[in-house]
């Protein structure tokens, strides 16, 4: 046969299947650029999300409130859907078509989180179901469902408790301890890193804490006048917190001088008489150190194997072996505070396991609910997004069942709040200086720099708005400091640090240490809790 036939035959075989392979190719390419924009549009509507929540937190003096925090999530999830829909408007997708997509959206807060899912109302049969109701027995509701605790109950005997864990090191105590009726809430502290204490001082890692003098924040406010009209006032007011609500006064030392609070820009004059001397850092650590002996004193036949969930069924012990959860053990960090300490590993591990399982049923379940055919499930998060999940918090959105040509979208976001009035990590505290900057905690340029001021919560020095209920709205800063460029700009300046603790007591117990560890327990004891901290020993 001649070479000129045998390559007829050849291009007559080969030209198909190389059209075949050719659309198959582009398909492939065209099924990864489009499922790269979705995740794309997907991040960007779960970031506008975030902003929205947080910038509803930072200008509301009630954002802690359960339902003005219920409120500004709301909000937010309306500014999700609102961004989705422009994100994927080019897509022909508009936002009611979207939500049926959407199986969750996931909001971790301190102690807990919330789900705005499809779920089925229920009504008892002693409460009024009229036909005025907003909603009837049976309703299939797309909203947003109780807040669930990071809880776990523990049995030991006579010991039957739920312990509720948050995302840092403070815990509350709720059932029978030893036959005994206990509700306690507080920090968890090792009683070793305690020196020399006192009611006016304690000794924390080497560094001395005491109480701090006149504590002053800028405000801008309106306030109403004789004639009914609104008008506004400045200036720097002694600012004392308590329970995540600042109280301001001019002069303190003045009995006439009325302390107020600011809420939703409104003034609220109030009767309790507050102190210059601010006592908050120094309460921080006296409660935690009571607070973690009466744990060791009561808890410390608890192990990891004891725990149960909600249904009494045992969760199982991730570690291998049952060991005890608030006493040091051989092999885990000495300090309990300590990242790597097995009580920190166990809380995490909690955490995780009752959003797990909470929301992977939500997800399931909405098969049930969503008017697509689509087999909605929990995807594998990766490790390093739980890290993200378990230590702050954050916005997690589901988005699946879209078809984008070759396969069917199943895709996820995840956005973590990092300034926000709900919790106090260890890199939320910012140290001033006399130069007029704030610095990260681990400034390389803070070590051994004897210009240090004091140390504030990050959120503070975030630009805060008030109005008088029109258009007339003026901004303000708490703190006048400007950012330090290396060290909060660009973070080219601070250093790597996996141990912050362990970070500033190898500091000797100098400045840096001293007023940070002031700063941390000022802030996370005048914070807002729904559990106040226990007080009676």
């Amino acid at each position: 046969m001649k070479i000129q036939n045998l390559a007829v035959i050849f291009i007559i075989i080969m030209l198909p299947i190389s059209m075949v392979l050719t659309t198959y190719v582009q398909n492939q390419i065209q099924t990864l650029e489009l499922q790269i924009s979705y995740d794309t549009k997907l991040t960007n509507a779960t970031y506008d999300a975030l902003k929205a929540f947080q910038l509803n937190t930072v200008n509301s003096g009630s954002s802690d409130l359960a339902n003005s925090k219920i409120r500004d999530i709301e909000a937010s999830v309306n500014t999700f859907f609102n961004s989705v829909a422009s994100n994927f408007n080019m897509s022909g997708y508009d936002k009611d078509i979207l939500q049926e997509y959407v199986p969750a959206i996931v909001y971790t807060m301190y102690d807990g989180y919330y789900i705005y899912t499809s779920f089925t109302n229920t009504i008892n049969e002693d409460k009024d179901s009229s036909s005025g109701a907003t909603y009837h027995d049976g309703d299939k509701i797309y909203g947003l469902r109780p807040y669930v605790h990071y809880s776990c109950r523990y049995i030991d005997g006579s010991t039957d408790v739920v312990i509720t864990y948050t995302l840092d090191n403070c815990i509350t105590v709720e059932g029978t301890v030893r036959g005994e009726p206990t509700y306690k809430t507080g920090y968890l502290l090792e009683p070793s890193n305690f020196s020399s204490v006192s009611d006016t001082s304690i000794t924390y890692r080497g560094s001395t804490i005491t109480s701090e003098n006149n504590l002053t924040e800028h405000l801008i406010a309106y306030d109403e006048d004789t004639n009914g009209n609104y008008v506004s006032f400045e200036g720097d007011y002694v600012c004392d917190k308590v329970n995540g609500v600042k109280y301001y006064n001019t002069d303190p030392s003045n009995p006439d001088n009325k302390w107020f609070s600011i809420l939703t820009n409104t003034v609220y004059p109030t009767n309790n008489q507050y102190d210059t001397e601010n006592t908050s850092a120094l309460e921080y650590y006296q409660n935690a150190l009571e607070f973690t002996n009466w744990v060791r004193d009561n808890l410390s036949g608890i192990t990891t194997g004891m725990a149960y969930d909600e249904d009494g069924t045992p969760i199982g012990d991730v570690f291998g072996q049952s060991l005890p959860i608030f006493t040091n053990q051989a092999g885990w960090a000495d300090s309990i505070e300590d990242p790597n300490s097995l009580f920190n590993q166990h809380r995490l591990a909690v955490i995780r396991y009752t959003i797990e399982k909470n929301l992977s049923i939500a997800i399931a379940n909405y098969n049930n609910y969503s008017g697509v055919t689509a087999n909605f499930q929990m995807p594998e998060l990766k490790e390093d997004e739980w890290e993200k999940i378990l230590n702050n918090v954050s916005i997690i959105s589901f988005m699946q069942g879209l078809s984008i040509g070759g396969k069917i979208y199943n895709g996820y976001s995840i956005v973590t709040n990092t300034k926000t009035e709900e919790v106090v990590n260890l890199d939320s505290i910012y140290i001033t200086t006399t130069d007029g900057q704030y610095h990260r905690a681990t400034d390389e340029d803070l070590i051994g720099n004897s210009n240090i001021v004091r140390g504030y919560f990050n959120i503070d020095f975030e630009r805060k708005s008030t109005s008088d209920g029109t258009a007339n709205v003026q901004y303000y800063y708490p703190h006048a400091e400007m950012a330090c460029y290396s060290s909060v700009v660009t973070q080219s300046g601070s250093n790597t640090v996996e141990n912050i603790y362990e970070y500033m007591e190898d500091q000797g117990g100098g400045t840096l240490a001293q007023v940070y560890f002031t700063a941390l327990g000022r802030e996370r004891f005048s914070m807002f809790r729904s559990n106040p901290i226990t007080t009676d020993w």
